[in-house]
């Protein structure tokens, strides 16, 4: 657990005393019953009293975890985006197409947020419910994530000479736009492999971006 988390309502993993399993597992288990109900709920109407609920914990058990509603949404956010930062810049080290790079970061966005559509739903949403050192911290995590997808995205553009061609900030959040939303209609149960969704978007961007480049050369 690092210092952002620990700073923002976790305490150090410890043994609990009532042999229900360890503190971090059972840190984890509110956690996704918390997600679970901000994402049905909404942040302003999930009350603690509601996440005890869902969690099956006590009111006051809730309070040794957290002491605030705040903190819930914080380590929500911070580590989904911590996981996907960490995760990315582990699969595409080593890989030096920026193309092959692109369709990695695609296909683990997707794949994460497809395991985890509560914590979807509330990233896209709730970041302006944090304030302070929270919000600053999240917000740090999240640009660090856009910085190294939009990293892949210039050197992409670099090798099919798109200098100038594409607004480069533009093409990597209608990116993130595309991939934010499949909480609305993909179906992880019932829908297509997750590889294959990826795959179909990944084709779709790029062929949208780089034919766009080829359109522009073909005209000027």
């Amino acid at each position: 657990m690092n210092k952002a988390e620990q700073a923002f309502g976790s305490k150090p993993a410890a043994a609990t005393s009532d042999g229900r399993g360890s503190y971090d597992e059972r840190l984890d288990h509110i956690l996704s019953a918390a997600t679970d109900t901000i994402a049905r709920l909404g942040y302003g109407k999930a009350s603690m009293r509601e996440v005890a609920k869902a969690s099956g914990v006590s009111l006051a058990g809730l309070y040794h975890y957290f002491d605030s509603k705040e903190r819930i949404l914080f380590l929500i956010q911070f580590r989904a985006f911590g996981s996907l930062l960490s995760n990315l810049r582990e699969k595409i080290c080593g890989v030096d197409d920026p193309e092959a790079q692109l369709r990695v970061m695609i296909r683990e966005h997707f794949a994460y947020f497809a395991s985890n559509m509560s914590a979807l739903k509330v990233c896209s949403h709730e970041l302006d419910s944090l304030s302070g050192s929270a919000y600053s911290e999240t917000r740090q995590v999240r640009h660090e994530y856009y910085g190294v997808a939009r990293g892949i995205l210039d050197r992409l553009l670099d090798s099919h000479g798109g200098n100038g061609r594409i607004d480069r900030h533009v093409a990597t959040m209608a990116l993130f736009g595309t991939l934010n939303w499949l909480y609305r209609w993909y179906d992880p149960q019932r829908g297509p492999a997750v590889n294959t969704v990826a795959n179909q978007i990944a084709d779709q961007f790029l062929h949208g971006m780089l034919g766009s480049i080829k359109t522009s050369e073909t005209q000027s």
